[in-house]
């Protein structure tokens, strides 16, 4: 584990550094201290970013440029309340949707096309909650500040809690993250879960369905002429100035672009469970990561009384067990595990436990040509152990409408397709440096893990029966010190949204 977290360390820190905004580490305080502190602050410096003003704002050595002009409910529309640019979004997730609401409110006419909402909601459902850090919900406030209220509310606070890595068998703590501190001194939401059932019911409301076609599945394109024509499955076909492909890690948009390629096996199954069981520690305990040798687990509280979990195990693709068995099997696989593990496990009803296998894909260094271009999974699928994909694909959607505003100012009534292709490629260019650092340490975590020996293995030779002795593996304290001397900093800079402002 040593030798994988000092490869990952070089990879990782060799891109992080280059970066003029790193901030300093946050404060190390405990958990109780930093509420009793914070509750005595009043912040008058706020960075949160609905409605930016035209200055600079310095919070210790941490800068933000914001923008002049207001993001949205800008007066810039045209006479039929429309901006010329027309938007065409495949895909109804996430990052479709949001963009969607951005380009709406905005005063772009928008079209979204989905291939089918209950199957998005059913994946929602399999998927389990999703994680909004606080960058992504700083976007949400800047593109919707109403929006972005009902989705707080619908979430459930896992920040202000105590988060981190745990040994599995043991449950001892193997280090904590400080997601609080960097937050509130930024005047930042704090981060969050919330079920994408309900954040995709929001989004749906806000976006309308006049935007929204369902049963629209985008099977090709067509440039020409400078637009862009979608063809849908059903052989109907619409034409607008910007093609978004939004839908997902197996985006017909991207094969379309670069050509079908199969997705990478992350050498991990996973099972999630969702459980009424409310353990002792739920209010003190926002998430937590057991680890063990090539297996880890997952435990997140998601509010309204209920906790999320999820199983990974390392092996073969395609092996999933049969209808009535994912307990039983999971119990052997974590049944000497910590109690907080095999608890959840056990109160999970066999009907709410579900299994997938996690797939990522190689990162690309263009995610578009001409008018159309690539968002959130389709450009940048990354596997589940940041919980950063859907964060990343709302900060994408901030980028592209502030590179499609940059030309829908300049006063002309035409916006030439050569400009929004370079609108496109700035887009591309402010958001790669992020998402690469971020594929980067997800690949790293998924390593970091599979490697992780909390005690020695003795093998089958005549010094097996030591291995039952369970003594700590020398590695361990050594890894300890340096993820506690990391993290603070790779915290904060995923918090603050660092690059994107």
């Amino acid at each position: 584990m040593v030798k994988v977290l000092d490869q990952s360390f070089c990879t990782f820190s060799s891109c992080l550094y280059k970066s003029q905004n790193c901030v300093k580490n946050p404060l190390t305080i405990e958990h109780q201290q930093r509420m009793a502190f914070f509750q005595g602050l009043s912040f008058s410096n706020s960075t949160r970013f609905s409605g930016f003003t035209a200055k600079t704002v310095s919070l210790g050595s941490y800068r933000i440029r914001c923008e002049e002009r207001g993001y949205l409910g800008a007066d810039e529309e045209k006479k039929d309340g429309k901006k010329r640019v027309r938007i065409l979004i495949a895909g109804g997730g996430v990052g479709g949707l949001v963009l969607a609401l951005a380009a709406k409110k905005r005063g772009y006419e928008v079209k979204v096309f989905e291939k089918d909402l209950s199957a998005v909601r059913g994946e929602g459902q399999h998927r389990g909650p999703i994680q909004l850090l606080s960058s992504a919900l700083a976007v949400l406030e800047a593109i919707d500040e109403d929006v972005a209220r009902r989705i707080m509310e619908a979430g459930c606070v896992t920040g202000d809690r105590i988060n981190g890595l745990a040994d599995g068998i043991s449950g001892e703590w193997f280090t904590k993250f400080d997601l609080l501190t960097p937050a509130v001194t930024r005047g930042l939401p704090v981060t969050q879960v919330i079920c994408r059932i309900a954040l995709q019911d929001i989004l749906v409301s806000a976006v309308g369905q006049e935007i929204l076609s369902n049963n629209s599945k985008v099977v090709d394109f067509v440039e020409d002429s400078g637009k862009v024509k979608v063809i849908l499955e059903d052989g109907r076909q619409f034409e607008g100035d910007v093609l978004v492909g939004a839908d997902g890690i197996w985006s017909k948009v991207r094969s379309k672009l670069f050509g079908s390629q199969p997705a990478k096996y992350s050498n991990y199954t996973c099972y999630s469970g969702l459980t009424s069981f409310r353990p002792p520690y739920i209010d003190t305990v926002g998430y937590r990561v057991f680890l063990g040798a090539n297996q880890y687990f997952v435990a997140s509280d998601v509010g309204s009384g209920k906790m999320q979990w999820y199983a990974f195990h390392k092996e073969a693709p395609m092996n999933h067990d049969p209808p009535g068995d994912k307990k039983e099997r999971l119990l052997k696989l974590f049944g000497r595990w910590c109690t907080e593990v095999v608890m959840l496990i056990s109160e999970t009803p066999e009907v709410l436990i579900l299994q997938r296998d996690i797939y990522d894909r190689d990162m690309i260094y263009s995610w578009g040509v001409g008018c159309v271009t690539l968002l959130g999974d389709a450009a940048h699928p990354m596997q589940p152990n940041l919980g950063q994909g859907g964060c990343m694909a709302i900060e994408d959607c901030y980028q592209l409408i502030l590179e499609l505003d940059n030309i829908t100012e300049n006063g002309t009534d035409v916006c030439l397709p050569n400009e929004i292709a370079s609108a496109l490629k700035r887009y591309e260019e402010k958001r790669m440096f992020r998402i690469s650092v971020v594929h980067t340490m997800s690949r790293m975590a998924s390593r970091m893990l599979a490697e992780y020996r909390p005690y020695v293995d003795f093998g089958s030779g005549p010094l097996s029966h030591l291995s039952d002795w369970q003594i700590k593996h020398p590695a361990i304290p050594i890894a300890r010190v340096f993820m506690q001397a990391f993290l603070p900093q790779v915290m904060s800079w995923m918090i603050a949204g660092h690059g994107l402002w």
